[in-house]
């Protein structure tokens, strides 16, 4: 049985944080033509926030589970796809 540990921080997010947080966002956000002020940018901004919450540190490890969660083709899929 696989058993999921999460450790979740309540800390408060600092400048380097939200520094980080914005740029997966902004990269995640640029790369499907999402517009920042909409539906969808205010789910990829909750679910990299909550990500980073978790654990979740590395800027392109967030980009590959946030992608998953919104169903987003990859970065290495986008590649194979192009001629």
């Amino acid at each position: 049985m696989v058993q999921t540990i999460i450790k979740r921080s309540n800390a408060p997010l600092d400048a380097r944080d939200l520094e980080l947080c914005q740029r997966v966002f902004d990269e995640i956000r640029a790369a499907a033509d999402i517009p920042r002020q909409s539906e969808e940018g205010e789910r990829i901004a909750a679910i990299v926030i909550e990500l980073y919450r978790q654990g979740v540190r590395n800027p392109e490890q967030l980009k590959i589970l946030v992608q998953g969660a919104r169903g987003m083709p990859m970065e290495a899929e986008k590649r194979a796809e192009t001629p």
